[in-house]
């Protein structure tokens, strides 16, 4: 029986204050009757189960009519009521309370889900789950995996109280996997965020999320089983992880991991499985996004639409291909085209030119070399190692900061390379050839 209000704000929490938003860190059928020995069999029952229940244990007994007897045996317990507790980061909650303190926060995301899990076709089944994380007088912020609502034209978020609200997509990072929803309904309940750096293998860590999109608003909870996991994904992205044995479905991503405090301090990103039939399935591997890996981001998704500070060069890359390398052509990130008037372009770099290196960190191709700049921020300038025309030189580039108008201009421009590559990049697929399509940065 959980003692909860799902709008109300705790008082204790003390609020980060930013420009738009608070982010708080704190009649059954009726049986034949049965003639000669079996009325005696139950009245037997009946005395029994009434004077056993009356005793407190409860005791079944009856004389089967052939002989002999048989006894069960029912226990009671009471009934536990779970106060709202409060999340103020110093008091351990108890499984219950994390649970009942954070229901009203959590959310299921809706999408194009229409069979389940065991082929059946149903109505409002979700495709992930989310937490708010942000709510004022007249919105609300919620939090999911950026591939729970790519693609997604209509996205609607279910509440564990039955309300459901259309949202509006404020942001993404596809890189990161985090995606900002807004919902115009205010002074909702949120979560409080914790420090996944503070944690400590071993210690518990518990999900509300929606597993096969239609058992929703389900309570697991396990071990941090490891921290610091570099995680490759699906489409070849490397994520910083956090490795937990918490049961994690599909339904369950973009969902809220609490520590055992009731804060949230990641983010249910995916769950490793066995492609092949031959192996056998693999249980216990979860994944989550640190939450202070993302934080700054989702601050700047809520008040900005994207993530600002992340640097551009301005450039489609793809890597050097192992038949070049061969001929002395070194491994490293070939520039198939440039914006104009970027960072790139300012900083003298050419069509054609490879890149070996950032600052003196030697790059092997395109994901090296995004990995080494994004260590850096836009305005800053690196210096790139380069070979060209048979010699190596270097330039220094002013990166650029990556948004809306910056994506659209390199949609653009890959388009183009694209459309100019066709028929060239066909006759090279057919031979085996490494055209692939370019990396835009």
């Amino acid at each position: 029986m959980y003692n909860s209000d799902y709008n109300r704000i705790p008082e204790d929490r003390e609020p980060i204050e930013t420009e738009q938003f608070h982010v708080y860190e704190a009649e059954p059928p009726k049986q034949k009757k049965r003639k000669g020995a079996a009325r005696f069999v139950a009245l037997g029952l009946c005395c029994a189960l009434i004077g056993g229940l009356a005793g407190g244990g409860g005791v079944l007994a009856y004389n089967h009519f052939a002989g002999g007897s048989t006894t069960i045996y029912q226990g009671s317990a009471p009934t536990t009521a779970v106060n709202l507790a409060s999340v103020d980061g110093h008091t351990v909650l108890t499984p219950e309370e994390i649970y009942a303190a954070n229901l009203g926060a959590a959310v299921g995301v809706n999408g194009d889900v229409t069979t389940n899990a065991w082929g059946y076709t149903v109505r409002n089944a979700v495709s992930g789950s989310g937490f708010v994380i942000s709510s004022n007088a007249t919105s609300s912020y919620i939090v999911t995996n950026y591939h729970v609502i790519k693609n997604v034209q209509d996205i609607k978020v279910f509440f564990a109280n039955g309300d459901s609200y259309d949202a509006t997509l404020v942001g993404g990072e596809e890189d990161n996997d985090i995606a900002v929803l807004r919902i115009e309904v205010g002074n909702l309940q949120t979560v409080t965020l914790g420090d996944s750096d503070a944690l400590n293998v071993g210690e518990n860590v518990y999900a509300i999320g929606n597993p096969l999109g239609e058992l929703t608003f389900t309570f697991t909870g396990g071990y941090v089983s490891a921290k610091d996991r570099s995680v490759t994904m699906s489409d070849g992205t490397v994520m910083n992880m956090l490795q937990t044995d918490t049961a994690i479905n599909n339904g369950n991503s973009g969902g809220p991991l609490f520590n055992e405090y009731g804060q949230v301090i990641g983010i249910v990103s995916a769950k490793l499985s066995s492609s092949s039939s031959s192996e056998a399935s693999v249980e216990g591997l979860g994944f989550a996004i640190p939450i202070n890996d993302v934080r700054d981001m989702i601050t700047s998704i809520i008040e900005n639409g994207y993530v600002t500070g992340k640097p551009s060069m301005g450039i489609l890359l793809d890597d050097v291909p192992q038949a070049a390398q061969q001929y002395g052509v070194p491994a490293g990130a070939e520039v198939l085209a440039i914006l104009d008037g970027s960072g790139a372009d300012n900083g003298g770099l050419q069509v054609g030119d490879i890149i070996t290196a950032v600052n003196g960190t030697e790059v092997s191709g395109s994901s090296d070399l995004q990995s080494a700049v994004s260590e850096f921020s836009a305005g800053d300038t690196v210096t790139l190692s380069i070979y060209r025309s048979g010699e190596t030189t270097t330039v220094d580039v002013t990166l650029d900061e990556e948004n809306t108008d910056r994506n659209a201009a390199m949609d653009e421009l890959q388009q183009e390379y694209s459309a100019s590559q066709q028929q060239q990049s066909q006759q090279q697929q057919q031979q085996g050839g490494y055209f692939q399509w370019p990396f835009g940065w």
